[in-house]
């Protein structure tokens, strides 16, 4: 059997020692053996181990990759197999979303011609998205649309995402078909994991211009995520498969 030391084991992944030591303490590789004087001693099976938590890290997250190590050192397969799964889910979820966007941008140019071509009279009921409901309508009930919080508004307003009028009377906010297309748009974004920043450009270029370039781009670029994100996936289960195997025959699993 082949002996390592910490260095030995984070030279292959530009980690110090004491990251090694740490990994070990955190239960992401399995107990070393030491020697009389205290030294811990590594093996092959270690840096299978180490590889594989690097490579859950990468494709679900620090989180998940520890919950993982932690199921598989604990003999609670199912337990690992089940936080993959969860990763695996949310992967749908954003691939979902994104499908959601791009129908959205398909017919986004479309319904903006539209609406140039007959903009519609405030509060006759006009429709956005495949809703009816009359308009304007108030922050509460966009947020109930979209199952988000006031304040989550509040916020995006805040970055220049939304540009809602205001109630001359009352300064309540008014929110118009456009403005409601917006929140859903910054809504589908936000899923995809951009910034606010980024966001109200997107939106800017889509409210001012009516173009979208910019949001196409994005969309792009989430969709090279998704791709790296599923591929980073799939090399993790190889890796976690032939962690288990060597574990099981090293007679650890």
């Amino acid at each position: 059997m082949k002996r390592l030391r910490p260095v030995d084991l984070g030279r292959e992944h530009g980690l110090s020692a004491q990251a090694v030591r740490n990994y070990e303490q955190d239960g992401f590789l399995p107990p070393a053996e030491r020697t009389p004087t205290g030294y811990r001693i590594y093996t092959d099976l270690h840096a299978a181990a180490l590889r594989t938590f690097l490579a859950l890290v990468r494709a679900y997250g620090h989180a998940t990759a520890g919950a993982v190590m932690n199921a598989v050192h604990a003999d609670r397969t199912d337990d690992a197999l089940t936080a993959l799964d969860h990763g695996h889910a949310q992967l749908l979820r954003d691939r979902e979303t994104l499908a959601s966007v791009r129908g959205a941008v398909e017919h986004l140019a479309g319904a903006d011609a539209a609406a140039d071509d007959s903009a519609p009279e405030e509060g006759t009921g006009s429709d956005t998205g495949g809703d009816t409901g009359p308009f304007p309508l108030s922050i509460g009930e966009v947020a109930h649309r979209l199952r988000l919080t006031p304040a989550t508004l509040r916020t995006w307003e805040a970055a220049g995402i939304l540009l809602p009028a205001r109630d001359r009377a009352t300064g309540h906010r008014l929110f118009h078909p456009g403005d409601v297309r917006d929140a859903e748009l910054a809504h589908l974004l936000r899923r995809g994991g951009y910034r606010l920043p980024h966001i109200a450009a997107v939106v800017g270029q889509i409210r001012t211009a009516g173009g979208t370039s910019a949001l196409a781009a994005a969309l792009a670029d989430w969709q090279e995520r998704l791709t790296a994100r599923g591929l980073a996936m799939l090399s993790a289960a190889a890796h976690l498969n032939t962690y288990l195997t060597a574990a099981a025959h090293d007679g650890r699993g």
